[in-house]
């Protein structure tokens, strides 16, 4: 433990939710968070923490690291005003990275001061996960456990993410006219894509978490500038499940290839946690405790868990406050006695962790 982490130091709800409302209010699109980081840093200065942003924008916080808590600091674009609103027995905050994932970064923060534990505050998981990918190069071992921060409701434990393969097909052929029956590059990157589709075509009854999905998610095509050749660029993204890895699933999409080429990028493996690990069992255990059935959820995305999963050999789980489905919604919002019951779900954990 670091000899600045006081275990007994207090956070009151009312702080914690000025924390979360105050960086809910700063916009912090990816690549933007300074100012959302100098926030984060100033929380725990207060109490009394070592804490530092790292080179690339990381906030971090080392304490105990029988457990670390990290999420990420950058939202998706888009501005949703920023207002607490009044609803009967609660109050929901609007606002963008309400759910998706300041609420989870701000309970993480109020956790860690309560309990004495590790935290890091990461940047770029919306675009490239550059934070999370500096952290587990910079680190010299992983930490004991690790709860990642993302929206799964204040009763969820997400154990499990499909991985992610993403490239860049580029086709040219000669330019003729356009009654000639020969394939152009765009035709050709049609037909390439559409194999690839069928390929992985999963069964109706298939939950989608285990299968192969494939997605385009950018094209370009059309006559060069000096006239004497078709050109076509596409970008893909195949979700890979864990039953697989991502080296057969790029081994299969290259095999559908005829013509042109296909560079492959982000390369981010699948993730299939137990349930019967320590920190699982101990979300359970705290869950309960505070008046809830645990729920055990797998997510078809990618979040930092999988970078974390590849690089370190601990258990791990990601939690936090929020409806998944509102994840960079117009109509992003977040209870606030949600967000409080997280919090006392994360402060329940990381004491338990730490005790053992």
């Amino acid at each position: 433990m670091s000899a600045n982490a006081d275990p007994s130091s207090d956070v009151s709800a009312a702080e914690a939710r000025e924390l979360l409302v105050d960086l809910v209010s700063i916009p912090s699109p990816t690549r933007e968070e300074r100012e959302a980081a100098k926030r984060l840093v100033d929380f725990f200065e207060a109490h009394d923490r070592e804490v530092w942003i790292d080179a690339v924008g990381n906030v971090r916080a080392p304490a105990d690291d029988s457990v670390l808590l990290t999420s990420h600091i950058d939202t998706v674009p888009g501005d949703i005003p920023v207002e607490v609103e009044e609803t009967g027995d609660d109050e929901i905050l609007w606002g963008r990275g309400s759910v998706d994932a300041t609420g989870p970064l701000a309970a993480m923060a109020a956790a860690a001061v309560r309990t004495g534990v590790s935290f890091v505050g990461v940047v770029g998981e919306e675009v490239d996960s550059k934070g999370s990918r500096y952290l587990v190069d910079d680190r010299d071992e992983s930490p004991e456990a690790v709860v990642n921060g993302e929206p799964s409701g204040a009763d969820g434990i997400t154990l499990g993410y499909r991985g992610l393969i993403a490239g860049t097909y580029v086709a040219t052929s000669e330019s003729g006219h356009t009654s000639r029956p020969d394939p152009n590059a765009i035709q050709h990157a049609v037909r390439w894509w559409s194999a690839v589709e069928e390929y992985f075509e999963g069964d109706e009854y298939e939950p989608v978490f285990e299968q192969v999905t494939t997605k385009p998610v950018d094209i370009e095509g059309g006559v060069s500038d000096d006239g004497l050749s078709v050109e076509a660029t596409m970008d893909v993204q195949l979700r890979v499940p864990p039953a697989l890895d991502v080296g057969t699933v790029r081994e299969a999409a290259e095999a559908e290839l005829e013509v042109g080429t296909v560079t492959w990028k982000d390369k981010v493996p699948p993730v299939m946690m137990s349930p019967r690990t320590p920190v699982a069992r101990a979300f359970r255990v705290a869950i309960r405790k505070e008046g809830a059935d645990p729920r055990l959820v797998r997510k078809t995305g990618t979040s930092d868990m999988n970078i974390y999963a590849g690089a370190w050999d601990c258990p791990m789980v990601t939690y936090g406050p929020g409806n998944s489905d509102l994840d960079h919604a117009p109509d992003e919002r977040l209870s606030l006695s949600e967000f409080d019951r997280s919090v006392s779900v994360l402060e329940r954990v990381a004491r338990t962790l730490s005790e053992q």
